[in-house]
C-alpha cells in the first residue's frame, strides 16, 4: 500500500535553501511510492495550521521539510497522548541547526535521504517533553544557553551553526551564574549554575552534546547542571559539548528523571530553538507520545 505523505514546506528555511530542493524531495518521495500533497506555508501560523488540517485528514505521514522550528510544529501536530496517532511524523532538514533530525540519526546535511526515511522509513514512537502546553523534541534549554538562543535568533549572520558559536561568544563576556531552585522527581535544591538543559534528545545549538546519553524511547529526562565556573573554564568547555567530552568534567552533573520543575530570577526557557517563556514552568517525560519516521 503506498503511503499518503502531506509535504509542508518552509519557503524561507536555511534562507530559501528549501524551495530550491522541493523539486528533488517530492520527486524521491514519488519514486518511493508515495502518493504526495505539497503544502507551500506563508507564515509559523499558517504553517500549524496547515499540519493541523493534514492530520486531521488522515495523512499517513506529516513530511515536514525546514528547521527545528518546523519540525517542533511537526511533533505537535502529530503527537498523541494515548500513542495512537494514525500520521507520523516525517523530517525533512533544511535549516539552520537541524538538531531534532541529528539527535534522532537522520543526516542533517542530506535532505534527500532524509526524504527516504519519511517515505520508507520505520514507524517508531518516540517520547517527548512536554511543558507549558507544549511538547519539546530535543532539549529545554534554561540559563546561558536559552540567552545565546535568544542572541543567535536575532541575529542575521553568519549562517547555519557558527552563528550559535559567534552568539555564545558574545554572551560570555557580560555572563554570571544564575540562581535556580530545581525539584527533581520531588528533591529540592536551591542552587547557582551556568545553566540548566533537559533533555529528550541529546542535541542542540547546531550540534552540540549537551545530553549526550538521551535516550528518546527511556522514559526519562536527561539533565545537564554545569555548575558556577569562571568565564574562561566556560569558554574551554563550549568546543567540548561538539562530542559530548564535556560532561566528564568535575563541574558538569547529569541526572535523569520523570518530572523537573524549575524556577528563579530572570530565568527563561527556549525549547527546540523556540521560546517556551519565563520559569516558574514544569517539565515532564511524555512517554511514547509521537510517531517518527526513522531509518530502519
Amino acid at each position: 500500500m503506498n503511503r499518503r505523505i502531506s509535504l509542508v514546506v518552509n519557503p524561507t528555511a536555511g534562507r530559501g535553501r528549501a524551495p530550491k530542493l522541493l523539486a528533488a524531495v517530492e520527486a524521491r518521495l514519488r519514486a518511493a511510492g508515495a502518493q504526495v500533497e505539497t503544502l507551500a506555508t506563508t507564515s509559523y501560523d499558517d504553517a500549524a495550521t496547515q499540519m493541523a488540517a493534514a492530520v486531521a485528514s488522515g495523512t499517513d505521514v506529516l513530511a515536514v521539510m525546514g528547521g527545528d522550528g518546523m519540525m517542533h510544529l511537526g511533533l505537535n501536530a502529530c503527537a498523541d497522548p494515548g500513542g495512537q496517532s494514525r500520521t507520523a511524523l516525517g523530517m525533512i532538514p533544511a535549516g539552520t541547526g537541524n538538531d531534532l533530525c541529528r539527535g534522532l540519526g537522520i543526516d542533517p546535511g542530506s535532505p534527500l535521504a532524509a526524504a527516504g526515511v519519511a517515505a520508507t522509513g520505520q514507524r517508531q514512537l518516540l517520547d517527548l517533553i512536554r511543558v507549558a502546553d507544549r511538547y519539546v523534541g530535543a532539549v529545554v534549554a534554561v540559563g546561558f544557553d536559552a540567552q545565546v538562543n535568544a542572541r543567535a535568533n536575532a541575529m542575521p549572520w553568519p549562517k547555519g551553526s557558527l552563528r550559535y558559536t559567534v552568539a555564545a561568544l558574545v554572551e560570555l563576556g557580560g555572563f554570571a551564574p544564575l540562581t535556580y531552585r530545581l525539584t527533581l522527581d520531588g528533591e529540592v535544591r536551591e542552587q547557582q549554575a551556568m545553566l540548566v538543559a533537559i533533555g529528550n534528545t541529546t542535541t542542540y545549538g547546531g550540534g552540540m552534546r549537551i545530553c549526550p546519553q538521551a535516550d528518546p524511547t527511556d522514559g526519562f529526562l536527561d539533565v545537564t547542571v554545569i555548575h558556577p565556573v569562571n568565564r574562561l573554564k566556560l569558554l574551554q568547555l563550549l568546543p567540548q559539548m561538539r562530542s559530548g567530552r564535556f560532561a566528564r568534567d568535575r563541574c558538569v552533573e547529569q541526572l535523569r528523571v520523570r518530572r523537573v520543575s524549575i524556577e528563579g530570577p530572570g530565568l527563561t526557557a527556549y525549547g527546540d530553538g523556540e521560546l517556551v517563556g519565563a520559569t516558574p514552568l514544569v517539565i515532564k517525560v511524555a512517554p511514547a507520545v509521537v510517531p517518527v519516521m526513522l531509518p530502519g
